[in-house]
C-alpha cells in the first residue's frame, strides 16, 4: 500500500512540473521578437516587405472600339451558268490564280458544234453577199437584194459570237487575282446555275465595315488612319485607312457605315475575322497608376499609400475615383497627387494601417508591363 502511495505522488509531482515547464516555454515565445529583427517581419522597423512605385501623369488615348468583319478587298463565290457536267477541275484548294485563269472546264462538245456551224454560216453568208454585190456592180441586181443579203450576214455573224458565247460559258475563269478556297468539286458532277463552285478573294489587303454612332462623326474622313486589332493575334495592332463612309446615317440605329482598307501582305488575315477598330479621339495626360495597385470591392476602389510618420512606416487605404484602363494603367481622377507613393502589387496582402517595409521602387511602366504581359493567353 506504502509503495502505491509513493507512486501515484511522483506523478502528480512530474505532472506539476510538465505544467510549470509549458508555461514559461508560452510566456518566452510571447515575449520574443520575430522575424529578423525587432519589431516583427522584415528587419529593423518591422512590417510586410511591400514594392513602391510613385503616381505619375500618364498619356491615355481617348478611342472608341468598334466592331467589323474583314472581308477580302475583293470576294466572290464563283458558279456556273447552265446546268452541265464538269470535264476537268484546273486548280487546287488554296491555291493562287492569276485573273483570267480557268478553273472549270464543263463538258462543251454540243457547244463546240454549235460555233462550227454558226462560223459555215457565216462564211456561206459572206460568199453570197460578194457574189450580190458583184451583180450589182454590173447593174443585174437591185440594191434592195444586196442589202438583204448583207443583212443575212450580220444575222449569221450575231449568231456565231452568241454560239461563242454559250462556249465561253463552259469555261469558269478567275474574275481577279487571289486565292482560291475549299471546294468539293469533281470531274463528273453535275453543276447547276446558281449552285456555288469555289470561293475567290483578293487577300493583298481587307476591307472592314463598320457602324460608327453619328456623334462621332465629326471626328470621321476618308483617307483617316486607324488601328485595329484582332483576337486572334492580340500582339498584333495593324494600320489601315478609312476608304469612305456612307452615304446616309441609318435611322434606326443612329450610325454610319465606314469602310477601311487594312494591308494584308503576310495573309494573317482572313474574310470573317473578327476586326477591333480603335477609334482615336485624341490624347490626354492624367494621373494614373499601375493596374496591379489598384484594389477594387464591389463598386468601391482604392489604394495603399505608404506613409513615413512617427513610428514604423504604415500602408494607408485610400479610396480613389477611378477612370480609363488602358496599356496596363488606370486613370486616377480624384483621391491621389503626383508624387504619392504607393502599393505597387500584392494589395491583397496588405490592410490599412499595417506596417510595411519597403523592399523596392518599381518604375510604374515597369509593373504595368508585367500586368500587360501576365492578362495575354497563355501567358
Amino acid at each position: 500500500m506504502l509503495r502505491r502511495h509513493f507512486f501515484l505522488v511522483g506523478a502528480l509531482v512530474i505532472l506539476g512540473l510538465m505544467v510549470v515547464v509549458g508555461g514559461l516555454r508560452m510566456g518566452f515565445g510571447a515575449a520574443a521578437p520575430q522575424g529578423k529583427g525587432p519589431g516583427g517581419p522584415g528587419g529593423p522597423g518591422g512590417g510586410v516587405p511591400v514594392a513602391a512605385t510613385l503616381v505619375q501623369t500618364h498619356t491615355f488615348n481617348d478611342t472608341v472600339e468598334l466592331l467589323g468583319v474583314a472581308k477580302g478587298r475583293q470576294s466572290v463565290t464563283l458558279t456556273a451558268a447552265a446546268t452541265q457536267l464538269v470535264e476537268r477541275v484546273r486548280f487546287t484548294d488554296g491555291q493562287y490564280v492569276a485573273q483570267g485563269a480557268v478553273l472549270v472546264e464543263l463538258k462543251d462538245a454540243e457547244q463546240n458544234a454549235g460555233v462550227e456551224q454558226a462560223r459555215a454560216r457565216v462564211a456561206q453568208a459572206e460568199r453570197t453577199l460578194e457574189r450580190w454585190r458583184t451583180l450589182a456592180e454590173r447593174g443585174f441586181a437591185s440594191k434592195a437584194a444586196v442589202d438583204e443579203h448583207e443583212a443575212a450576214y450580220l444575222t449569221a455573224q450575231a449568231d456565231l459570237s452568241a454560239a461563242q458565247a454559250r462556249q465561253g460559258d463552259r469555261l469558269i475563269r478567275a474574275p481577279f487575282a487571289g486565292v482560291v478556297g475549299l471546294t468539293d468539286i469533281a470531274p463528273g458532277a453535275l453543276v447547276n446555275p446558281g449552285a456555288a463552285i469555289v470561293t475567290l478573294d483578293d487577300l493583298s489587303a481587307v476591307r472592314v465595315d463598320f457602324q460608327v454612332p453619328e456623334r462621332y462623326l465629326s471626328g470621321l474622313a476618308a483617307g483617316q488612319t486607324i488601328r485595329a486589332r484582332t483576337d486572334v493575334y492580340p500582339d498584333m495592332i495593324i494600320t489601315g485607312r478609312i476608304d469612305t463612309l456612307d452615304t446616309r446615317v441609318d435611322e434606326a440605329t443612329r450610325a454610319i457605315t465606314a469602310r477601311a482598307i487594312f494591308p494584308n501582305p503576310d495573309g494573317y488575315l482572313k474574310p470573317g475575322m473578327m476586326i477591333r477598330v480603335a477609334l482615336s479621339r485624341g490624347q490626354r495626360e492624367s494621373l494614373a497608376v499601375p493596374e496591379a495597385a489598384l484594389a477594387v470591392q464591389g463598386a468601391s476602389a482604392f489604394v495603399f499609400v505608404i506613409s513615413q510618420g512617427e513610428g514604423p512606416t504604415r500602408a494607408e487605404q485610400r479610396p480613389v475615383v477611378s477612370g480609363a484602363r488602358q496599356d496596363g494603367f488606370v486613370e486616377i481622377r480624384d483621391g491621389l497627387a503626383a508624387g504619392d507613393r504607393i502599393v505597387a502589387n500584392g494589395v491583397n496582402k496588405v490592410t490599412g494601417g499595417q506596417p510595411v517595409q519597403v523592399a523596392e521602387t518599381l518604375d510604374a511602366a515597369d509593373v504595368a508591363r508585367v500586368q500587360v504581359a501576365s492578362e495575354r493567353p497563355g501567358a
